[in-house]
């Protein structure tokens, strides 16, 4: 019988619909329980058929056959159970199926256990068996069977002889006696002579005269025809008849001689043995007839008994055998129904639950086990959704930093590079987001913005300090950037000697305030222009009105040399006069915000005419203009954006003054940023280009390394484009090679989506972000 298989593990009910397996595999088992019970009861009641007919020669004879067929049958059966489970073992053991090795070890200590005994006992009982048999048929016994039968057989001859003997003396009694007074006579000789019967037999057998014992109920009959002829031959005779149940009786004959002389009669008479006797004598004989069976029957019995306990031993090793194939079974199920969890759990299927086979230790084992899948399964549903969680803070907190115009840089105590965002990238110069896991100074080599960077922050990891705070200047290419950077530590998982945590990291937030130094610095300049406008401009006319009243009153009158002292004094005054006009109105242009006049108007047409304008200005250098006919009408003020031009154009004139091949680049685009349209105006210059030193200063007033004019040109042009919502931005032009100069980079919107996006965006924060050429 196989072992019975677990029950399913726990499922969700379904409606019933067809027989499933689960049902199929309970009739199945069973089935097989109902036929193994058969079995074992047929079996069982073949060996008690076989051993209860050992003791009846001819009832064994009958049923042998068929209960050594049964049993064989039985036999046969065991073998084939017992092979296939031996088939299956092997087969585990070779494809190393958990819990086959387990199981074989079970198989074989049961096995021996159960089969230890048996052998013992078997060879014990066999040996007992024959020894008892051989003691039955002792020397001994059979001499007191004979020495009994022989005194029963004594006492049965003295009692026939005494009989006899009274016969004959009754014989002799009535010898005399004439038929007719024997029948008077004979009664009373049988009295005393004790028989039960007694009869006087004549010729052919007729009756001539009887007496018997009134329990007698026979009529009598006439004794055999030998038992006359022997007595009428002169001899007497004398046997022992059985008689009534459990009896015997003494026959006796004698002749009885007539008075006539003619043929004798017979007198016969029938006495009946005591019965004490006659019990002693038969049990005797029956003791003593039996025995000799026994003895013709001892081989046949050491062979039967033999026969029965070789089958009963048999049947109960191999019935040990699959009992232990069984219970191992059992045992080892649990064992791999665990071992086949925790696979399941090992894989991530936390839903496995394994059926409770009983409530003892292995009970409480798989009890432990679900119980523990269940925790599993509710600690990771928890962590999933903490998890989740995460992500979904982490997600919001890369949108937030995303946003964010701060830039924010998440480093290991190594320096290597966690997280960094758009503007953090933007804001060094460096494509940070693609880079993380890498050392941050290995980032620095070639960016020189990173490099000053990262040395800061190394200057204070080397002092100990993961807290602090600073302004940083950091000097490019592009010019001079300054930093708010601000610097905390993470909480880490390990500690120092002293127990506190030490660091996990570090979180690095830096902001640009390049822009705001420089809105401060444009509004102090501001202030300074309108106060200069005003306190100098009012008393610049008076002196010159003074100096001139006095070179038209004195001139005259004085002498040539005084005169001309003096013409030369008020004629410096008047000049300087009126340079200091012209930089006081120049800042009175930078300070004022006079209300633009937008109009629609062609760009490309606008830069054509200033550049016949220089062109015809100064024919040493060359002006070479590239017009983006996609460009359109562009709404701004004509006339400032002209002022754009000649300011940027005076620039580049006065820096290519003296320089052979000297080249002026005009160049129109239309690009777009975030998706909206923006116009694109650049000049460039072959010169020598903006100094490093002043690269990032090239926008503020009285900001020049030319060795005339006032330094305010680039400022009024960066007022100017940042009143039409345009950014503007300087640096030197690295190509074509040996041909680099001075490059003003201005981009104005077109639309008020283009406003938006170019006051929310800073080119130099991002060169990725640079406005990408529409296509026609």
């Amino acid at each position: 019988m196989t072992a019975p298989a677990p029950p399913p593990v726990e499922r969700p009910a379904a409606a019933p619909a067809e027989p499933g397996p689960a049902s199929s595999g309970a009739l199945r088992r069973i089935a097989v329980s109902t036929l193994t019970a058969l079995g074992a009861l047929t079996s069982i009641a073949s060996l008690v058929l076989l051993a209860n007919t050992a003791q009846d020669a001819r009832l064994f004879d009958q049923l042998q056959p068929w209960l050594l067929v049964v049993n064989l049958a039985g036999v046969i059966v065991l073998l084939v159970l017992i092979g296939r489970k031996l088939y299956e073992l092997a087969r585990d053991w070779r494809r190393q199926v958990p819990g086959s090795r387990m199981k074989a070890r079970a198989v074989a200590m049961f096995s021996l256990l159960a089969l230890a005994p048996i052998v013992i006992v078997y060879s014990f009982s066999v040996n007992a068996i024959n020894r008892g048999i051989d003691s039955w048929f002792d020397v001994d016994v059979r001499q007191g069977l004979d020495d009994a039968l022989d005194l029963s057989r004594a006492a049965l001859s003295l009692r026939m002889r005494e009989f006899s003997g009274r016969t004959e003396r009754t014989a002799d009694e009535l010898r005399s006696s004439r038929d007719f007074e024997l029948v008077t006579q004979l009664d009373r000789y049988r009295r005393f002579a004790g028989a039960a019967e007694m009869l006087v037999v004549g010729e052919h057998g007729h009756i001539v005269a009887a007496s018997m014992d009134l329990a007698v109920d026979a009529l009598p009959t006439a004794p055999a025809e030998e038992v006359l002829l022997e007595a009428r031959g002169g001899r007497t005779y004398v046997s022992l008849d059985p008689g009534s149940p459990g009896g015997f009786v003494v026959l006796t004959a004698v002749a009885l001689p007539r008075p006539d002389g003619r043929s004798p009669h017979v007198l016969v008479a029938t006495y009946e043995v005591p019965e004490q006797l006659a019990g002693l004598a038969d049990g005797v004989q029956a003791a003593y007839s039996e025995y000799g069976q026994r003895v013709y029957q001892r081989p046949f019995l050491k062979s039967t008994f033999t026969l029965t306990l070789t089958i009963v031993l048999l049947l109960s090793a191999l019935a040990a055998v699959y009992g232990a194939f069984f219970w191992a079974s059992r045992l080892v199920k649990p064992v791999q129904d665990l071992i086949a969890g925790t696979r399941a759990v090992a894989k991530g299927d936390l839903s496995t639950r394994l059926p409770l086979p009983s409530r003892d230790e292995m009970g409480f084992l798989v009890h432990s086990f679900n119980d523990m899948t269940k925790r599993l399964a509710r600690a990771r549903r928890d962590a999933e959704l903490s998890r989740l969680a995460v992500e979904q803070e982490r997600a919001s907190l890369a949108v937030i930093l995303a946003r964010l115009s701060t830039g924010v840089v998440s480093l290991e105590p190594d320096l290597r590079l966690r997280t960094a965002n758009a503007a953090a990238a933007g804001i060094l110069g460096v494509d940070l987001e693609s880079a993380v896991g890498r050392p941050l100074p290995e980032l620095a080599e070639g960016q020189p913005l990173l490099r000053q960077f990262v040395d800061a922050c190394r200057r204070h990891l080397d002092a100990g300090q993961t807290e602090w705070r600073e302004q940083l200047q950091l000097k490019g290419e592009s010019g001079r950037r300054e930093l708010m950077v601000a610097c905390t530590a993470l909480p880490g998982e390990d500690t120092g000697p002293d127990g506190t945590p030490l660091a996990g990291g570090l979180v690095v937030v830096f902001d640009d305030i390049t822009t705001l130094l420089r809105a401060q610095r444009d509004a102090a300049w501001g202030e300074v222009a309108r106060r200069l406008a005003h306190e100098i401009k009012n008393p610049l006319t008076p002196i010159q009105l003074s100096a001139e009243r006095m070179r038209r009153r004195f001139l005259a009158q004085m002498q040539d040399k005084d005169a001309e002292i003096m013409d030369r004094a008020t004629h410096t005054i008047v000049q300087q006069v009126e340079a200091m006009k012209q930089m006081v109105n120049a800042f009175s242009e930078y300070a004022r915000a006079p209300a633009m006049e937008l109009t629609s108007f062609d760009l490309n047409q606008l830069v054509a005419e200033v550049a016949d304008l220089y062109r015809a200005h100064d024919t040493h250098v060359r002006i070479r203009v590239a017009l983006d006919p996609r460009l359109g009408l562009v709404e701004a003020d004509r006339g400032r954006v002209r002022q754009i031009l000649n300011n940027l154009l005076t620039n580049a004139f006065e820096a290519l003054e003296g320089q052979a091949d000297a080249t002026v680049s005009i160049d129109t685009r239309r690009t777009a940023l975030a998706g909206h349209p923006v116009l694109e105006l650049e000049v460039a210059d072959n010169g020598p280009g903006f100094q490093r030193e002043i690269i990032g200063q090239v926008f503020d007033p009285y900001v020049t390394s030319k060795p005339k004019g006032t330094g305010l040109g680039l400022a009024i042009v960066k007022k100017i484009v940042e009143e039409h919502g345009g950014q503007i931005e300087a640096d030197n032009a690295r190509e074509p090679p040996g041909q680099g100069g001075a490059r003003v980079r201005i981009r104005l919107p077109l639309d008020d989506a283009a406003r938006a996006a170019l006051a929310s965006a800073d080119p130099r924060h991002d060169r990725r972000s640079e406005p990408r050429r529409e296509r026609a």
